[in-house]
């Protein structure tokens, strides 16, 4: 029997649909009612998680909260969260709802110990970066985990506030691509797009590397944790 999902969105919308999104590519579904129920919560009133982390903004967790409560009574099963900088907060949304949720960067955690790969390059937000969430998770796999630079890490956040976030079609991608460099270079065997506004970012400016794509490593995991039928693809990462 299949179980459903409930996608704690809204972090942003672009992302939430973009979870969807793959939720039914992934799925072999030969008609509509071969795919999974999936309860969305597009909350757009979660403020913003790196502000909360770094700088004293306002607090996420109750409209969090919230939102998991509200998929809940709706009758999901678990819970997803396509936001990396809100599993900082993963914790204490668990303590507030009687059912499981998919923890986005041990399911990643797990795809790269997979593939045997023993050291990434992490593009994420300021608070991903600095709150050391992927650090602590990835050090229990023995993975080494390598960051930007200062100046790489402000061309990484660019991308995602003035790139994606704000819509923007036409954007200089060069310091960008140096970041991309530098990680290669530091001995990163792939990237983690550990902001899901990046796996959009990559598709929108059609950037090329190597990389890891951490929503649809949980889209993937959600399908099979809720009985549904995996589609079959060589390579989806």
């Amino acid at each position: 029997m299949k179980k459903s999902i409930g996608i704690l969105g809204g972090m942003g919308p672009m992302a939430t649909a973009d979870l969807f999104k793959k939720i039914v590519d992934y799925t072999a579904a030969s008609k509509d009612s071969e795919h999974i129920h999936v309860y969305i919560d597009s909350n757009t009133d979660i403020p913003d998680r790196t502000e909360a982390i770094l700088r004293g903004g306002k607090d996420p967790v109750p409209e969090m909260v919230g939102s998991a409560i509200r998929l809940e009574c709706m009758g999901a099963d678990f819970l997803l969260i396509p936001c990396n900088t809100a599993h900082y907060f993963y914790d204490k949304i668990c303590a507030m709802v009687h059912i499981p949720v998919l923890n986005m960067l041990e399911e990643t955690a797990l795809e790269v110990k997979r593939q045997n790969i023993n050291c990434v390059g992490l593009l994420a937000t300021d608070g991903t970066i600095e709150s050391g969430v992927y650090d602590r998770v990835f050090e229990k796999y023995g993975i080494s985990v390598l960051h930007p630079s200062s100046a790489g890490q402000k061309n990484v956040m660019d991308l995602i506030y003035k790139g994606v976030k704000a819509g923007e079609k036409d954007i200089d991608l060069a310091g960008f691509n140096n970041v991309l460099e530098e990680l290669k270079r530091k001995g990163a065997e792939t990237i983690i797009l550990g902001c899901t506004e990046l796996p959009i970012a990559f598709e929108t400016y059609n950037i090329q590397c190597k990389n890891i794509d951490p929503t649809a490593v949980l889209a993937r995991s959600a399908i099979v944790y809720a009985n549904g039928k995996l589609r079959n693809y060589s390579n989806p990462f």
